[in-house]
């Protein structure tokens, strides 16, 4: 057999041994080209290119699957405070159709997985990430399933649709939703054909852009990704464009950029923490790794040896993850964790660790590329502007 041949066979058994979301058929249908990601077989690129669909994103709106993520309810009078044991953030607070971003921690203050979550009113919805979702749940039911119910939805899709047009194309199906803002959400009827599909969806996203995750039955799935595709701005997006998508709007990877190895602060997502969790606030600490963590956030003798930050490289030359980073003087000082030419800026950015030191904007630090040193500038994240609706 030629060694092409061989390897296409190794590359289909591999794809057919993996786990397939709801929309699998739609994604072989539109010409997709797949791939293994978080044991799914998944859609890296369309036809029409990577660059295409970023750009398509950033100017209409793009379709993606992201159906490999876990959903979780939370229920009983309890799940909030049970939640805010296990995460920095205030929960307890939150207001009823409010949506917040968290971090899972570990006793050492590493993150677990940084995760969405909704009070919902009758439930508290999590949405975590689907490499991190079997374990995820199986934490979040050992340390608080007996202070309230942890019911796990694989019943249910998730779809992200985002882009500056994507209210106009969703509001065509689902009359009031360009009346949520960014972090919020509920319960909508959209009219899919001749099905009425019911949804829950926040208007948030993983690009810098407007948009809306929505969640949805199994079973409806395709017929709402075929109502939203039907509409002219929209067009399906892979999972290529979405890594480009959230670098440029400085939005960490699990896996790449944060992990268990990094607390929140030295991954620079203090901001996450409210002051009612922090040294001071009304129910300060509380949380796994808390000591840890507030030493940082007060500095001195304790505090964060390293931070994540942005770079941008000053030569026309790709920095990816992995590649090293040392000072001026030659020293390694950290890596790469996520990089890549931003298809927006038409420069190449990356993130990475450097020491604290050496973390103030405009910062001059060296790559190696290649045994070769690119000169990089520690610049201010996003790269590119948000555009969330915040009304």
């Amino acid at each position: 057999m030629p060694l092409f041949l061989y390897w296409s066979s190794l590359m289909t058994t591999a794809l057919e041994s993996l786990l397939k979301t709801p929309l699998n058929d739609l994604h072989v249908s539109l010409g997709a080209r797949m791939v293994p990601f978080a044991g799914y077989s998944m859609p890296v690129q369309y036809p029409a290119g990577l660059m295409f669909e970023h750009k398509h994103t950033r100017t209409a709106a793009g379709l993606f699957d992201v159906s490999h993520m876990g959903q979780l309810r939370l229920v009983g009078p309890d799940a909030g405070a049970a939640l805010e044991s296990l995460i920095p953030v205030d929960v307890i607070d939150l207001p009823v159709g409010k949506q917040r971003y968290g971090l899972l921690l570990n006793d050492e203050g590493g993150i677990i997985d940084d995760l969405m979550f909704v009070n919902r009113g009758s439930d508290i919805f999590v949405i975590v990430n689907g490499a991190c979702k079997a374990g995820d749940i199986a934490h979040i039911q050992a340390k608080i399933g007996s202070r309230c119910q942890v019911i796990p939805m694989p019943e249910r899709a998730l779809l992200a649709l985002q882009g500056p047009l994507a209210v106009a194309a969703l509001s065509r199906l689902a009359p009031g939703v360009e009346k949520l803002v960014f972090m919020t959400g509920g319960n909508f009827t959209i009219q899919a054909g001749d099905q009425r599909i019911d949804v829950f969806l926040t208007r948030s996203g993983y690009t810098g852009e407007d948009g809306f995750e929505i969640s949805v039955l199994d079973s409806q799935a395709q017929a709402l990704a075929q109502a939203l595709l039907a509409q002219p701005e929209v067009k399906p997006i892979g999972l290529g464009a979405r890594n480009s998508l959230r670098l440029e709007a400085g939005l960490p990877l699990y896996g790449n950029d944060i992990d268990t190895t990094t607390t929140p602060v030295e991954a620079s997502l203090q901001w996450a923490m409210q002051k009612v969790r922090r040294a001071g606030g009304a129910r300060a600490g509380g949380f796994p790794g808390a000591t840890k963590i507030l030493a940082q956030l007060a500095g001195g003798t304790g505090a964060a040896a390293r931070k994540r930050v942005g770079l941008l490289a000053l030569e026309r030359i790709p920095v990816r993850e992995h590649i090293e980073l040392q000072d001026l003087n030659g020293q390694h000082i950290g890596e790469v964790t996520s990089g890549l030419l931003g298809p927006t800026i038409d420069q190449p950015i990356a993130m990475g660790y450097v020491p604290t030191a050496l973390a103030t904007l405009g910062t001059r630090i060296n790559a190696i590329v290649r045994g070769k040193p690119v000169p990089m500038e520690v610049v201010a994240m996003p790269f590119v502007p948000t555009n969330y609706f915040r009304g």
